[in-house]
Order: C-alpha cells, then structure tokens, then sequence
C-alpha cells in the first residue's frame, strides 16, 4: 500500500467515477484501475461496488476512508515540515475562504503576500464557510477565512477561532442610476427596490433572508441564483440592487452604497485553524498578511472604514 494508491482511492470516492478521478489526477484510466485493484489486493476487500457504471462505497471502503484521508494529510504535513527547512523561498499553503471575501480581503492579502514571498505555491478554496470548516477538520486546509453569519455546526470545537474583523452589510446599485441615494436606507426600503440575490445556502443570502423573513418583509425579486462576480456585474448594469459585505466595494467605482439601517446588519469575519496542528512558517506568515491586511482595510480613507472594524 501507497499514498498514490490512498490518493486515487480518496480521489474516486470522492468523485463516485473512474474516469472523472483518472482526469482529476492526470492518470489514465486503466491505470487508476490497477491501482485501485492492487490496493483492494492488499488489503483483501473490495473498496467499491462497480454496478452498472455506478461507483459506491463498499463497508470495507467507508472504514478506509477516514484513514486513508488522515494518511494524505499527514503526507501533506511532512511536505510542509521539509519547506520549513528552506524558510519561506519556498512551501505550499491551502487557504480557503468565502466566496465574499475572496472579491475583498483574500485578493488584497494574496497580493501582498505574494509580493513578500513569491516562492510559496498558494492553493485558494472557495466554499462556503460550513463546507471551509469541513475541509479544514479533514486535514485539506491550512487555514480558513470564514464569517460568522450563520451556525457552522458541532466541528467548530475541534478549531481554534480567531476574530478579525466585523463588517456592516451595505445596498449597492449602479454609480449611474437613480436606485438609492442618501447615506441610509433600510430594510423596508430594500424590499420596495428591484433586487438582485445570491443562490439559497450562500452564507450572505441565508442571513439576508432571515432579517427579512423577522421583519415581515417580501423583497422584490428579479434575479436570484448568482455567486458574488455576477450579483455584482449585474448591480453595476443597473439591474436592481443587492445586499452585500462592505469591503466589496474596494476598486469598484460603478458602484455607490447606503448603510443598511432598521436593522443594522453585520457579519464577523474569523481566521479558523486546527488547534491539533502546529501551523508552518508559511501558515503562520499568511496568517500575518491577513490581520496587517485587515487593519489597513479598517484604516482605509475612503470611507471604508466606516463600515469595518477590528476585534482583535
């Protein structure tokens, strides 16, 4: 048994098909099969049922897999350890983030980051912050920028928790129209307004819908279903208006915005980390981009700060 062979094993689990695994891996398929065989082999169980295209997990594989995922990350981490011997010229770091705060903080950090240390691979996930807190007790991340909007579930005792930074939601509309003027607006006056939504389980729409659904308030609905670059393009197009975080608005002047008001929304932005993993160098140093980032952002004269604040 080897980790090429673990890898391919998790990979087709994942993925419940040979041929899209072997792609993802950049094996052929009959190779990924030999590999799959010599495992089961070694192992003396079959890992999958194979019935008419459909892959599944057999008992024998359900029980490797935690194992064989444990194994990868601990591979991962011995990885790390060797680029620590070289310092911060070179190493691997996986961080993920909202797709909200990839648009604003993340870019704006990676970019710095990028800039100080340029021989470190960076590897971005973007998911939503349950499925970041999943990823992260897995062993598949290093660190996770999540926001605090919505319960992240029983995992979160398993991490270590770090607050950065609150941010005040905002309406936005296009610079050009005659959607929302003023530095106010609130939640009644949304809902009367053409608006543009994110899909249903986006951490931002879940939160957005509960203020209205407590509030007594049907919003005016003419697009729903977009990640944040369309919601985005679409308000600059002057479609309606949307709900969003306030640092999206860093580099955007199409845009103009109101403070949400009647209710004041907010949303906690946290830097999550195992608290059973010692951290790299690399982790530890994008951990540092990230707080300096986020207090240049608080101190931001553009009127940003208005809308940001540290908690740390």
């Amino acid at each position: 048994m080897n980790l090429e062979q673990l890898a391919s094993f998790v990979e087709v689990a994942a993925t419940g098909h040979f041929t899209k695994a072997a792609a993802t891996l950049h094996l052929a398929q009959p190779s990924l099969s030999r590999q799959i065989s010599t495992l089961e082999k070694e192992l003396g169980a079959e890992l999958f049922h194979r019935a008419h295209g459909h892959i599944s997990l057999t008992a024998a594989g359900e029980t490797l897999l935690p194992t064989a995922r444990r194994m990868l990350a601990d591979a991962e981490a011995i990885r790390h350890d060797m680029d620590e011997l070289a310092g911060l010229r070179r190493g691997r770091i996986r961080l993920g983030a909202t797709p909200t705060l990839c648009v604003s903080l993340v870019a704006e950090a990676i970019s710095r980051f990028h800039h100080q240390h340029p021989g470190v691979e960076l590897e971005l996930v973007e998911k939503g912050s349950r499925e970041l807190i999943e990823a992260l007790g897995a062993g598949e991340l290093d660190l996770a920028l999540i926001t605090r909007t919505v319960d992240l579930g029983a995992q979160t005792p398993r991490l270590q928790m770090q607050e950065v930074l609150g941010e005040d939601l905002v309406v936005i509309a296009a610079a050009d129209g005659a959607l929302i003027s003023g530095d106010q607006i609130t939640l009644a006056e949304v809902a009367a307004l053409p608006q543009v939504l994110f899909h249903h389980g986006y951490d931002l729409r879940e939160a957005t819908s509960a203020a209205f659904e407590s509030s007594g308030l049907y919003p005016n609905v003419v697009v729903e279903g977009g990640e944040m670059d369309a919601v985005l393009r679409f308000v600059e197009r002057g479609v309606g208006v949307a709900i969003v975080p306030a640092m999206v608005l860093v580099d955007r002047p199409q845009l103009i915005s109101a403070q949400l008001v009647e209710p004041r929304l907010s949303r906690t932005v946290s830097i999550a980390t195992r608290a059973d993993v010692r951290p790299t160098r690399a982790a530890s140093a994008m951990e540092g981009t990230i707080l300096s980032t986020a207090r240049a952002l608080a101190a931001d004269d553009t009127g940003l700060a208005a809308h940001v604040r540290l908690t740390r």
